[in-house]
């Protein structure tokens, strides 16, 4: 619905904007429009010549920006003289027409952002004194830090309230007593604050930021309200948020050839539901502002250009997101509502919905897939431009990723993060190290990065194949000591240590000492004597940071080197670099707050869940909600309120796609309450939101195998290599052969191949070190004949430690095995009490071996008992054990195989005719000792051992023909629980999991 010609809201394109009138001139460029064009083209038709004369508020310098291109496009291509454009949130540049050495030349300078942190914090420390450590009084600081900012901008004396607050005097007597401990703390200390940093800012000889910002802005007002402009002045974009603004709004409204031009302000909405607005609502701050200058809505005049362009679809959505967004109270009329829509038009919600599209996407990925294929397909139509709108930097990070795959770059306002780039990611790796020195990941990670020192040292391969791969190790010494025993230079990890441990092993108190170490540290480690590390924007950005903490943080305490690799590594991720580069002038990615004053043909709105957009309102550790009311405190729903503002002015756009996620970094997610109420509105009326199913379909595919596969696409075949006789194994264990039954791939891999696997750096393989730790530990209390009883128990327990502590378990690793093993030794001398009752002969780790034809298979059995009536063969696990079910089976021969090379005589001293008696798995674990026989009940383990035995002859012989292959997972039934070492090399995924027809047909019968 436009206004009517006699509405006081219409201006005739023919009027003169700053023709006399008694009364302020208030406009608004309605939401949908853009703005920034629409001001252009209004400003230069109604001052033409005049128009190098006008000076022009925005609200930041982005807009700024934007304003001086949106004037240069309206001259397509001709020359033009700007008017004099300036941001009034950054009003300390000291540009005209603000001359700040008038306005400010008797202002102390800004604090900087760090130094005013490290000041704060300092502040803290002293007041709390022990009770807080330096790393947490930093954290505090940031919050001091915004309660200051809110101070100056809403222009709040609080030392007067504060103290009424806690000695429970004055207007605010009945808050203090009646608040929890914590809160009553925290009052007492900004009480303590608000007094103590003017101070300090006084003999720092500086001033806040924030309030040097309203100073100067209240120094305007008075020189403008004194001296008013002669030339045409505009205020444009700006919702008059903070109190300093809204009257610098006032006094150019005001102003002989003034203007106010206000972005969305909403004429639609009723009177009633206008009183009824809160924080929360999109048009709070502008009524906020209207209702303190006592400026009537009725007022407030369309602007010209945007009324004459205005499109009756436009306006239809516009009147749709202010309805579904109108204030909580004013709902109960919804019905009514939608009736006086149809009555005004038929099709006035369909014409709303017209060009809004609803994307619901499973999680981040697809979500980015679908924004990504939203932004490329824009491309197609010459000149059209696209904006991704979002306060998820993880998801924009993700949206410019898929960009890539077309060879594309969207100019993204926040910047990349510095710890993403190569400087940052080499400064987080030595901080981790400074704290771990002998983390292998994170050497590897620092020794491989372009700009270190090591990059390209000869022995970086040494060192990773015999230091750092494994099990994490407890300490320098350890790989030093690793490399010698396998005889390999230590030259390269001797100079690591060198010039790591002296900063690693440094005591700190002092951060700003700390910081230079480590940057000298930095450099030392670095290519061309560190300036490897300081080139390029993001060097730059780094080098920068690091001067700044030096400086700022000389004298700071911090108690351990830990706070001081938290405190830089939490600077190194907050930081963003903005390096402009080759970026698409067609693709923008824009943050919420950056896209006030940006318009696009396209605009898709993403991130619209609950705590994302809008965001949860942070969690102030000073204040609760009651104590910023009595201060005179903006609740924290003003953000919110400012965050829909900004929702109804991107969503208003003709063309503008809806984007949500069911799941967030996998966690399930709710609707942005905004999308919410637009979806109860719709439904009320009985239509829906459109939705296009085809851009979630386009971008599975993308990510989908193809349906219609061309004979040449097929999946990896099932590896079955058949290489020549001769190269086959001649030779295998036992546990070999447990392998050869399950997945004959495997051992052609290891032993023809020669293939070994390399364990993975920081490896966890604790439960593979104290299985061989206890094994040892067993094989030596029986070799060295311990007594049993409280000695036995005593002496175990030693040996259990001595050889854990031989591994690489750590510190922590050792602190939680040594309670069990009393418990472990304590149940093992019971077992071993009842074995030795029959006073057996023991053979400990002996080997033996059975040649079938050129094959020989060799054993080397934990334990073997001669008893008078038989022989018992055992073998020792400290994880589960197979069933005898599975041993019969054949799929672990182990035991069995054992057996028969016992009864063909392989083993030297025991003769082949005594006869088997049984088989044992004896299950070793912290609680007890228990022994499972190896044999099905009502067989017999000789015939075990001969059935085994058959069954690897024929598999011996079968193998010995040059047409049987070596087929991978012959029995994959295991797969889940026995994954094997060469799986990725015999390509599982692609011929078990997407499966072939080849796998189904190659399925081997085992005996």
């Amino acid at each position: 619905m436009h206004p009517a010609p006699d509405s006081p809201h219409f201006v005739a394109m023919s009027d003169d904007l700053f023709a006399p009138s008694p009364d302020p001139r208030w406009f608004t460029i309605p939401s949908g429009r853009p703005f920034l064009d629409d001001l252009a083209r209004g400003l230069c038709r109604a001052l033409g010549k005049s128009l190098p004369e006008a000076q022009i508020l925005t609200p930041t310098r982005r807009g700024a920006r934007a304003m001086a291109r949106a004037f240069s496009a309206q001259t397509r291509g001709g020359a033009l003289l700007l008017p004099q454009i300036r941001a009034i949130g950054d009003l300390d540049e000291g540009e005209p027409p603000f001359d700040l050495e008038a306005l400010g030349l008797d202002l102390p300078s800004a604090i900087s952002s760090l130094r005013r942190r490290f000041e704060l914090a300092r502040l803290i420390t002293d007041h709390y004194k022990s009770d807080i450590s330096g790393k947490t009084a930093l954290e505090l600081a940031d919050s001091l830090a915004k309660f200051f900012d809110s101070l100056a901008l809403e222009e709040v004396d609080a030392t007067d309230r504060l103290h009424s607050l806690v000695t429970g005097q004055g207007a605010d007597q009945y808050s203090l007593g009646s608040w929890a401990q914590h809160w009553q703390v925290s009052a007492q200390f900004l009480a303590i604050a608000v007094n103590a940093w003017p101070k300090r800012l006084d003999e720092l000889g500086m001033m806040d930021p924030s309030q040097r910002q309203v100073t100067l802005i209240r120094r305007l007002i008075d020189q403008w309200t004194e001296h008013p402009p002669k030339t045409p002045l505009i205020l444009a974009g700006t919702t008059g948020s903070a109190p300093s603004t809204a009257d610098l709004a006032k006094v150019v409204a005001a102003a002989s050839i003034g203007a106010v031009v206000l972005p969305g302000l909403d004429l639609s909405l009723a009177d009633d539901a206008w009183d009824q607005i809160e924080d929360s609502h999109p048009q709070a701050t502008m009524k906020r502002m209207l209702d303190r200058h006592h400026v009537a809505r009725a007022t407030v005049r369309v602007w010209p250009v945007s009324l004459e362009e205005d499109r009756r679809k436009a306006n239809a959505r516009r009147r749709l997101l202010n309805e579904a967004l109108r204030p909580a109270e004013a709902t109960k009329d919804w019905r009514e509502q939608i009736a006086a829509l149809r009555a005004e038009d038929d099709d006035a919600i369909n014409d709303g919905l017209d060009g809004l599209t609803e994307i619901s996407a499973a999680r981040d990925e697809e979500a980015a897939t679908v924004i990504a294929l939203l932004m490329r397909e824009t491309l197609e139509t010459p000149g059209k431009t696209v904006a991704l709108v979002t306060p998820d930097q993880t998801l924009a990070r993700r949206v410019s990723a898929r960009l890539t795959r077309w060879g594309l770059q969207a100019d993204s306002s926040a910047g990349e993060p510095l710890a993403n780039s190569q400087t940052g990611r080499f400064l987080l790796d030595l901080l981790t190290l400074l704290q771990t020195p002998c983390d292998p990941v994170a050497i590897l990670s620092l020794w491989g990065h372009p700009a270190c020192l090591y990059a390209e040292d000869p022995g970086r391969t040494a060192v990773e194949l015999y230091g750092l791969r494994g099990a994490k190790p407890n300490d320098m010494a350890s790989v030093r000591a690793a490399l010698v025993e396998r005889d390999k230079d230590t030259d390269l990890w001797d100079r690591y240590a060198a010039a790591i441990l002296p900063v690693a092993e440094m005591p700190v108190s002092d951060l700003g000492e700390a910081a230079t170490r480590i940057t000298r540290l930095a450099e030392a480690l670095s290519l061309d004597d560190g300036q490897a590390l300081w080139t390029g924007a993001t060097g730059g950005s780094a080098a920068e940071l690091l001067a700044g903490l030096i400086r700022e943080g000389a004298g700071y305490t911090v108690e351990s080197l830990r706070d001081v690799a938290d405190i830089l590594g939490q600077l190194i991720r907050n930081c963003k670099v903005r390096t402009g580069g080759n970026t698409h002038p067609r693709l923008l990615i824009l943050g919420a707050i950056e896209a006030r004053m940006v318009t696009a043909d396209r605009l898709i709105l993403a991130g619209l869940e609950e705590g994302v957009w809008p965001q949860a309102p942070d969690l102030d550790p000073f204040l609760s909600r009651p104590m910023r009311a009595a201060l005179g405190l903006p609740s924290p729903e003003r953000r919110t309120g400012l965050s829909a503002h900004d929702f109804v002015q991107a969503a208003s756009a003709p063309e503008t796609f809806l984007v949500t996620r069911h799941r967030r970094e996998g966690e399930p997610q709710v609707q942005s309450r905004w999308l919410w109420r637009l979806q109860t509105l719709c439904a009320g009326a009985k239509v829906d939101i459109p939705r296009d199913g085809k851009w979630l379909d386009w971008a599975r595919a993308l990510d989908r195998g193809l349906s219609d596969k061309p004979p040449a696409l097929k999946p990896a075949v099932r590896p079955n290599p058949k290489p020549p006789v001769a190269a086959r194994p001649k030779q295998l264990s036992v546990t070999e052969v447990e392998v050869f039954v399950r997945d004959p791939y495997a051992i052609y891999a290891k032993h023809v191949l020669r293939l070994r696997p390399l364990d993975r750096p920081n490896e966890p393989v604790e439960g593979r070190q104290r299985g061989t730790a206890i094994h040892k530990s067993l094989e030596r209390f029986v070799t060295e004949d311990t007594p049993l009883g409280k000695a036995g128990i005593d002496r175990l327990c030693d040996l259990l430690h001595e050889e854990l502590a031989a591994t690489r378990l750590s510190p922590a690793q050792m602190a939680m095995q040594k309670p069990l093993l009393p418990g472990m030794a304590a149940d093992f001398i019971r077992f071993e009490a009842d074995r030795r009752a029959h006073r057996p002969k023991l053979h400990i780790e002996q080997r033996g071996e059975l040649k079938i034809g050129d094959f020989t298979l060799v054993a080397k059995a934990d334990r073997i008992e001669l008893r008078d009536d038989g022989v018992d063969i055992l073998d020792f696990k400290t994880g589960a054990a197979p069933s005898a079910k599975a041993v019969a089976a054949g799929f672990y021969p182990q035991l069995t195989l054992t057996a028969a090379i016992l009864k063909q005589g392989g083993f030297a001293d025991i003769r082949a005719d005594r006869p088997l008696g049984d088989l044992l798995y004896v299950r070793v674990s912290p609680d007890v000792t228990r022994p499972q026989s190896a044999v099905q009940k009502g067989l017999f383990a000789h015939d075990l051992a001969d059935t085994a035995l058959n069954s690897l002859r024929r598999r011996i012989f079968a193998y010995a023909e040059a047409d049987k292959g070596y087929l991978s997972w012959i029995a994959p039934q295991f797969l889940k629980t026995r994954a094997g070492d060469y799986d990725q090399l015999a390509r599982l995924y692609e011929w078990y999991v997407l499966g072939t027809e080849d796998a189904e047909d190659t399925a081997e019968e085992e005996a």
